[in-house]
């Protein structure tokens, strides 16, 4: 259990120390800004929706290592995804981070994303890692909005 949680932060640790897709979007067609009052942590998500796909997704803003390693992962695992699998994506990580302490959190169908299990631990820490994805949600449904966390 401990390799596997020390694998999870250096996972954390490489994306916020080199995050991708860390970059305004030239094209993008849902642009929507997140801001984590709780700890200062502002991120812009940008995405290009064709017929139906995320057909790319990027972000840019300033934050902690969990609310920027959590965007970096989360723009790689939607690229190319359909926007239903994304929602069930979105709410698939959700569940996981928000699992209370003591039970088994549902990482399958996560991959990656799975490194933020831990994070459950510290509720804290939660809105850091929910932050890009409820930015997300949002420029899924509509562009231009702006979200926090509370």
């Amino acid at each position: 259990m401990d390799d596997l949680r020390d694998l999870y932060q250096e996972a954390i640790l490489d994306h916020n120390k080199r995050p991708r897709n860390f970059h305004p979007l030239e094209g993008a067609n849902r642009t929507v800004e997140g801001f984590n009052p709780l700890c200062g942590d502002r991120l812009t998500v940008h995405l290009r929706v064709d017929d139906g796909v995320v057909s790319d997704a990027s972000f840019e803003g300033t934050g902690c290592a969990i609310s920027k390693a959590s965007a970096s992962m989360m723009t790689e695992s939607v690229k190319g995804q359909r926007v239903e699998a994304v929602e069930r994506l979105a709410d698939a990580f959700h569940r996981m981070v928000t699992t209370p302490p003591g039970a088994v959190p549902e990482t399958g169908t996560l991959g990656k994303l799975a490194a933020f299990s831990g994070v459950r631990e510290f509720p804290v820490r939660v809105k850091c890692a929910t932050l890009a994805w409820h930015a997300l949600r949002a420029a899924l449904a509509t562009t231009g909005a702006k979200v926090t966390t509370e």
